[in-house]
């Protein structure tokens, strides 16, 4: 169920990836390991990404609630200045991106490189990439 709005989840598969998408709020849930995939499916090095997401610290438990192990998602902010505030399983099952946080998370870490990661990953999920946050909180 999607940690946003309730509803199912759909698992799209590009390439051997498995993305968890909810078609009625825009978000997308990676299980652990599935960005730096698609990253390296798009040619790019996940490197930089990983040791970004794997330095930041948890922030405070969340209402939502983890789609594989239905704990409570604690919020990490990323980037420089705090950009990208995501919901992360604290058992490290994966990451929950709100319509848009992919697209800025992919923007502000690989910024010569996001247009590969960007386009590789249109393909399965053109909404998010078309149509930007869906809205807040």
């Amino acid at each position: 169920m999607c940690p946003a709005c309730g509803q199912p989840l759909i698992a799209l598969e590009l390439e051997g990836v498995e993305i968890d998408y909810c078609a009625a709020c825009g978000g997308v849930w990676l299980d652990a390991g599935e960005l730096e995939q698609i990253a390296e499916l798009a040619g790019v090095a996940p490197g930089p990404l990983s040791a970004v997401l794997g330095a930041a610290v948890p922030g405070p438990r969340g209402r939502r609630r983890c789609p594989r192990c239905r704990r409570r998602l604690r919020t990490v902010m990323i980037g420089e200045a705090a950009s990208v505030r995501l919901d992360r399983c604290p058992l490290g099952h994966g990451l929950w991106f709100d319509a848009g946080e992919l697209r800025t998370l992919i923007s502000s870490f690989a910024r010569g490189e996001s247009g590969a990661v960007a386009a590789f990953l249109g393909d399965v999920l053109r909404c998010e990439f078309d149509a930007g946050p869906k809205g807040e909180r």
